[in-house]
């Protein structure tokens, strides 16, 4: 034969075509899987399928940011507070963001913290003021953005947050008028002939500290016996409390019982006291700080009243939660102020 025939050049060719299209096949399949094996874990690769829309992950719900805003972290009280508050943030899966001022006189201090606290969209702001005034326009500003707002230990005006529409905001806190009289109630009760007291204020524009005087001079009234000669304000300062102890005892030597609005403010005067050697003088206080306690049980203080800062502190941030959760709270929560002297130590 001279050639090839036409039939077999065609078969040929659907050969050489097959053998290619084999060799394609082949080729493409090692690149895609040397694509896949270079590809990061979770990549795809360009041989891959894209999921589309309804198979996308659903996010995790984010955990509510929770503000504590307390008046300073130089008073033990408020280093309590934050325990508690702690504790309700685990419990409650909260984030938990805690800020103070440098004094519990840092009123402007915590106003500008409010305001941080606005900008930085927290959901709540559980918040100690240190003045029940004050605070009240910059909270309204922080209730207007959409954040909750719970108030605890001490109170805002109720008058004046009325006035500028904070509605709303409830109250954790204890009865401060009956820890204050049951405290200055020791001095009282100890007095048997005329007898001249004092007594060392906390900040005048706070509601605790007008309570806690109010408390007081409820107490040292039942007794005809007692002379309030002085009263004023040491600002919850142990050094204030130092220094106007010395001041009013300079005016007033017969003083011989001092009711002290805050135990810093008591433990200053008992610092004053020692210091002088005057030892016939009765010292009552507020707070139970361990300090506090040890000079109740030394004989140096007649007693102190616990207003259980770490329940404040963790009813505050679970309050804060429910409100989140869409909850209806009460317009106030208040705890049992605990009488804290000698025969009640163990």
């Amino acid at each position: 034969m001279s050639g090839i025939s036409w039939q077999g050049r065609v078969s040929l060719d659907v050969l050489c075509k097959f053998f290619v299209a084999v060799i394609v096949f082949v080729t493409l399949s090692l690149l895609a899987g040397c694509a896949d094996a270079a590809a990061p874990a979770g990549a795809q690769s360009i041989f891959e399928t894209e999921a589309q829309g309804s198979e996308q992950a659903t996010p995790e719900m984010q955990r509510p940011k929770i503000a504590l805003v307390m008046k300073t972290l130089t008073n033990p009280f408020f280093i309590e507070m934050e325990k508690g508050a702690r504790r309700a943030q685990d419990e409650f899966d909260a984030e938990l963001i805690v800020k103070t001022g440098a004094q519990e006189t840092s009123i402007e201090q915590q106003i500008a913290i409010v305001e941080e606290l606005i900008a930085a969209g927290v959901d709540a702001i559980v918040i100690a003021p240190g003045s029940s005034t004050e605070l009240i326009p910059v909270l309204k500003k922080a209730q207007d953005a959409g954040i909750v707002v719970i108030n605890i230990d001490n109170r805002l005006d109720q008058a004046l947050s009325a006035q500028l529409g904070l509605v709303g905001v409830p109250f954790i806190s204890v009865n401060n008028e009956q820890g204050a009289y049951l405290s200055a109630k020791c001095i009282a009760d100890a007095i048997v002939e005329p007898t001249d007291v004092a007594i060392l204020e906390g900040i005048r524009e706070a509601k605790n500290a007008q309570d806690r005087k109010a408390g007081a001079e409820r107490a040292f009234a039942e007794n005809p016996l007692i002379t309030v000669v002085d009263s004023q304000t040491a600002h919850w300062k142990i050094d204030e409390g130092f220094a106007v102890t010395r001041h009013m005892l300079e005016q007033h030597p017969t003083i011989k019982g001092v009711f002290a609005a805050n135990d810093m403010m008591g433990l200053g005067a008992i610092a004053y006291l020692e210091e002088t050697g005057r030892t016939d003088v009765m010292v009552a206080a507020y707070d139970a700080l361990a300090d506090a306690i040890d000079a109740v049980r030394e004989g140096k203080m007649l007693c102190t009243i616990d207003q259980q800062p770490a329940e404040q502190g963790y009813l505050g941030v679970r309050a804060a939660v429910q409100a989140l959760n869409g909850e209806t709270l009460p317009s106030e929560i208040m705890l049992e102020v605990l009488l804290v002297n000698r025969e009640t130590l163990p």
